[in-house]
């Protein structure tokens, strides 16, 4: 008889018991998921490019390895050779580009006291940094001096400013990727499922800042189209980039059903965008996207120290300019890779795991058919 007590008990505090906390859990968090739309949740080749190499990292150099905090954005200044980066300590970064990964040297510039993000270059030669802490900021004097441009816009205050491009005339254009979650809550907005981005401009001739597009989900990369005409932005879980133009505001879709989820999107000046993916398409997210109630499950977890993002298969998609895919570059084993950036014949890759830049030589590394 004991052995039995002994038995029903250890079953009841066990099994039982872990079931009944976790729907008691489920019933009492008052986290809301919202169903998504029907058609993020299409799955097809459509932005499969004909050009694959999918064994990313059996080419990849790793540079100044070690010396880098998740360096997330990565802008390359064409005059002094340098790559700019910021990293999760606060730095700006500046590492000089040479051919040897071995030579390379990095600066540490100027310290944010947040967390730089975005990187642009200016048309007086500043360095234009939205900070997912501070707001956007502007360094110039090469270095000496940071200053605050705006951190909010109709009153509500910038949450996870992220990304940044710059006109020819000097208007700068951004991202709020939300106004109700930070940085390290970035997984919440996601699960959420719900648009709490913007598209904003500010002018600083005039010192204003314009809500150019609300109710994005999760705005995130930004680039000025060549002509001027139009800005290319990213929404991460609906797995789309749109074009916004910039007279009269109109908004089309640039490319969609993309085989990762977008995160800074690059103009290489030579007819093509880059567009960087964290984490491909799996079976995880495909369900998670699908049913609010497995987001809500896997969000409680994180309220408890489980990691969430479930992020593999990262790589860089390179389009045309009408946003018909060319090549994508990617591997199972990578992840959280956040922009691509080509310069000369290497393609150079900011992450939001590594502590270096990762870099691949197109020439000798190049994407092939994988249809023949």
């Amino acid at each position: 008889m004991p052995a039995v007590l002994f038995s029903s008990r250890f079953l009841f505090f066990f099994t039982t018991l872990p079931i009944l906390v976790s729907i008691a859990l489920y019933r009492l968090d008052t986290f809301d998921p919202a169903h998504h739309t029907a058609d993020s949740l299409v799955y097809s080749n459509a932005s499969i490019p004909p050009l694959i190499n999918d064994k990313f990292l059996s080419g990849a150099e790793f540079i100044v390895v070690g010396l880098l905090s998740s360096p997330e954005d990565i802008a390359y200044h064409k005059d002094s050779g340098l790559i700019y980066t910021g990293c999760v300590d606060g730095w700006v970064k500046r590492v000089k580009v040479t051919e040897s990964v071995n030579e390379s040297v990095v600066e540490d510039w100027v310290n944010t006291g947040g967390r730089p993000l975005g990187i642009a270059f200016g048309i007086h030669g500043e360095v234009i940094v939205a900070d997912a802490n501070k707001g956007l900021l502007n360094i110039s004097g090469d270095g000496k001096k940071t200053e605050l441009l705006t951190d909010e816009a109709e009153g509500v205050r910038f949450k996870l400013t992220d990304a940044v491009a710059v006109s020819d005339n000097g208007v700068l254009y951004f991202t709020d990727a939300s106004y109700k979650y930070s940085l390290h809550q970035f997984s919440f907005d996601i699960l959420e499922g719900k648009p709490h981005g913007r598209l904003m401009s500010f002018d600083p001739t005039t010192r204003v800042t314009r809500v150019l597009l609300r109710d994005l989900y999760f705005a995130n990369g930004v680039s000025m189209s060549p002509d001027q005409t139009h800005l290319i932005f990213c929404e991460t879980p609906m797995r789309r980039c749109s074009k916004y133009y910039i007279n009269g505001g109109r908004v089309e879709v640039f490319i969609h059903g993309l085989p990762g989820y977008p995160d800074n999107i690059r103009y290489d000046g030579d007819g093509h965008y880059w567009i960087a993916m964290p984490s491909g398409v799996t079976t995880l997210w495909k369900l998670s996207m699908k049913y609010p109630f497995l987001r809500k499950i896997t969000a409680i977890a994180a309220k408890y120290g489980y990691e969430p993002m479930f992020m593999e298969d990262a790589g860089v998609l390179q389009v045309d300019l009408d946003g018909n895919p060319i090549a994508y570059y990617h591997d199972q084993k990578l992840s959280h890779i956040t922009t691509g950036v080509k310069i000369g014949n290497y393609l150079y890759c900011g992450s939001l795991l590594q502590s270096h830049i990762i870099r691949l030589d197109l020439l000798k590394y190049p994407a092939q058919n994988k249809k023949i």
